[in-house]
């Protein structure tokens, strides 16, 4: 642990001059404040450690493990901080507020390609994010493209869904509770041959089951509204 102290100290000069020419240099140093006021001084270390290298977006929510969650850290090289930190954010800036809009279930990118949060919202601000709850909401406020909420715990994403190729047509339920009529058997002189089985027969009333890809879906789409409100 005092290793780690003394490298991330003795960044801390070093990085302050390649933040300021950042183009969001000035909300950086504004949330790093913001952080140190909150006692966040590890992440702070983190965030400066990383900003030279130009990966962080601009637009950023970063979910920040106290200083003790943070204690076990051995490898501070550039490449594993700029990985945490891209694994501990999202690529855009939502207070509290934006994240009560997202139900459970959600499923809210990371800013490190191919890693999700989902959402669990018990309301009244209990939001978790995969196995973190947000125990400190709205810690950066001050600028205008980086917010930051206090967690508690190290998250751990979650994989991203991948497509898997579908041999059998999806299931289809209609609004009267019944069910489309099957395709007629094969077999014998007077049957008429089957329908292809791709192509698939939808009754009107009928509709197809949303599986998780539409979740995904969704979710852009309401991240889309809420970098609107902003």
């Amino acid at each position: 642990m005092s290793l780690l102290i003394v490298v991330l100290t003795a960044v801390l000069v070093s990085s302050s001059a390649a933040t300021a020419a950042n183009p969001n240099g000035q909300d950086i140093v504004a949330a790093t404040q913001e952080m140190q006021r909150a006692n966040y001084f590890t992440f702070v270390m983190l965030v400066k450690m990383a900003a030279p290298s130009n990966t962080i977006p601009n637009d950023v929510t970063f979910l920040m493990p106290n200083d003790r969650a943070l204690s076990n850290i051995t490898d501070v090289s550039e490449t594993t901080v700029v990985d945490f930190l891209l694994r501990h954010s999202i690529p855009t800036a939502l207070l509290i507020d934006h994240l009560e809009h997202f139900p459970t279930g959600s499923m809210i990118p990371a800013s490190k390609a191919g890693f999700m949060f989902n959402v669990t919202n018990e309301g009244r601000r209990r939001i978790y994010l995969n196995n973190v709850r947000i125990i400190s909401p709205n810690i950066c406020t001050g600028g205008y493209s980086i917010r930051c909420h206090g967690i508690d715990g190290v998250v751990q994403p979650q994989a991203q869904p991948q497509r898997v190729t579908v041999t059998q047509p999806p299931a289809v339920t209609c609004s009267n509770g019944t069910t489309p009529p099957a395709d007629p058997p094969v077999g014998g002189s007077d049957v008429a041959p089957p329908v292809p089985s791709n192509r698939v027969r939808v009754k009107s009333g009928c509709r197809r089951e949303m599986g998780g890809a539409g979740v995904i879906v969704t979710t852009l789409f309401m991240l889309l509204v809420v970098k609107l409100w902003m």
